[in-house]
């Protein structure tokens, strides 16, 4: 019996994050397996770190791509979540050790022991590949199911950057009706952020460095309020009215001028993920009982509840599809912040064999 099987791909193969075509194998479909025909897959804002070593725990080769979406191709033999031919997604983790209070709760993206759908290291000492290539297979514990006539090109950052903003709203309690919440960074995690908190019934404003945003953010996406997060008089003027802020920030920025806008008992979650670590005002924190966390995407039965929930309310990202070997340009300009709002990758039509 077949133990792998040949797939290509783009990958990096040191730190200049270079990507190019790349043939490699992946693991033949076991008995809980589900192996799939990569359609699409979105490229992270983490890609772009990742591949260039920015956080320093890089593996080489790297197949980046961890918002994956396609069509079942085969299945094992005790697989019963889905079947060939059904449509699916992938997220940025696919194994954990199952056994811990994180697994046994369903956060198995808090487990010590999880996997990362690519960069990770497998018990054998090999490497896991992600969705910037023709195929996967994952356990069908870490398999979403595709909601039927939910577009797969817009929908395929959801399940990164979808269950990495709707997880923290849930959790943290930001997502009740009348709620007053800020969405800092309108990017690519914080206008997914503005539609499941509209969603919710809760009044938005966003905190943004550019002011060509603004009517996007007001006419498009229905914030309630825009403002310029380099304009202290707007900062100032906005001092204690919000209850909280989810920071999709992802470059270094002060955090004392967020916690400003907070009313007391505020809450400050971050899932923007800077280069840099970032200088925490603990004065601030306690004068007014604030509150400041963080949050990791969300376990597999959460992500599967945002996938149904972002379907049944029509949310979607704004997404531009590119080509395969478009992808080192969509890089480049992902790290000048010249996209709306995610790249995803036609993998499916555009992917080569080398």
């Amino acid at each position: 019996m077949e133990k792998t099987v040949k797939a290509n791909g783009w990958g990096a193969r040191d730190t200049s994050g270079l990507l190019s075509p790349l043939e490699f194998t992946r693991r033949a479909t076991g008995d809980r397996d589900v192996q799939f025909k990569v359609l699409y897959c979105g490229v992270c804002h983490s890609d772009l770190h990742m591949i260039k070593d920015h956080w320093g725990f890089a593996h080489y080769p790297m197949i980046p791509g961890h918002e994956i979406v396609g069509v079942v191709t085969e299945v094992g033999s005790k697989v019963q979540k889905v079947k060939v031919g059904d449509n699916v997604g992938v997220g940025v983790i696919v194994d954990a050790c199952r056994k811990c209070d994180q697994c046994v709760n369903d956060l198995e993206n808090y487990c010590p022991e999880r996997i990362d759908t690519y960069n990770g290291v497998l018990p054998d000492g090999s490497l896991t590949y992600g969705g910037y290539s023709d195929i996967m297979v994952a356990d069908e514990g870490f398999v979403i199911r595709w909601p039927d006539n939910f577009p797969m090109d817009k929908g395929a950052p959801l399940v990164c950057a979808g269950i990495t903003t709707y997880s923290p709203l849930r959790y943290y309690g930001l997502d009740k009706p009348g709620l007053h919440v800020g969405v800092a960074g309108l990017g690519g995690l914080g206008h997914v952020a503005v539609k499941f908190l509209k969603a919710f019934g809760t009044k938005v404003t966003i905190l943004d460095i550019s002011a060509d945003k603004k009517s996007y953010a007001i006419d498009t996406l229905g914030a309630d309020g825009f403002i310029l997060s380099n304009k202290p008089a707007e900062m100032e003027a906005a001092a204690g009215t919000l209850d909280g802020i989810l920071d999709c920030v992802s470059v270094v920025h002060s955090l004392q001028s967020l916690l400003d806008l907070l009313k007391p008992h505020g809450k400050l979650v971050v899932v923007g993920l800077p280069e840099k670590p970032l200088e925490l005002p603990i004065f601030s924190l306690t004068m007014e009982r604030k509150m400041m966390g963080g949050s990791m995407i969300g376990g597999l039965k959460e992500t599967q509840e945002m996938i149904d929930f972002a379907a049944k309310h029509n949310i979607l990202p704004e997404v531009e599809v590119i080509s395969m070997d478009y992808v080192n340009t969509a890089m480049e300009r992902l790290a000048r912040g010249d996209v709306k709002f995610r790249f995803v990758i036609d993998v499916g039509k555009t992917l080569k064999a080398d």
